[in-house]
């Protein structure tokens, strides 16, 4: 995975790569519910109406890094999809806050990160 920086956010963004479809993912599969993704849905859910934004919370299956359930993919416009790992109910409402509507990654629980795929 390439170190996510500054730089390299600012290179993503002038491409004119933006998502077409924005989206938060939840994995719901057997891992992902023993892991509590039950309750980071709710929680991101909730926040999403809270907030009047217009994003869809989505129910996924597994994705192989069970490991590292709950997983959260986030995909908004201007930045890259992510994959949050070992997401908290906490973690949740930052994700929010801070991926969706300010538009920062919080790097400390990133698991996965794709640029390619809006070329």
């Amino acid at each position: 995975m390439p170190k996510l920086n500054k730089e390299s956010l600012e290179a993503f963004k002038s491409t004119g790569a933006a998502a077409q479809d924005e989206y938060i993912k939840v994995g719901m599969s057997t891992c992902g519910l023993a892991a509590g993704s039950d309750a980071v849905y709710r929680v991101l859910v909730d926040e999403i109406k809270m907030r009047s934004l217009n994003i869809p919370v989505l129910k996924c299956g597994c994705n192989g890094m069970c490991y590292a359930e709950p997983l959260v993919e986030v995909r908004v416009s201007g930045l890259p999809t992510v994959t949050y790992g070992k997401v908290t109910e906490e973690i949740a409402i930052r994700i929010v806050e801070k991926h969706v509507v300010e538009k920062l990654l919080l790097n400390e629980t990133i698991y996965d990160c794709r640029y390619q795929e809006l070329k």
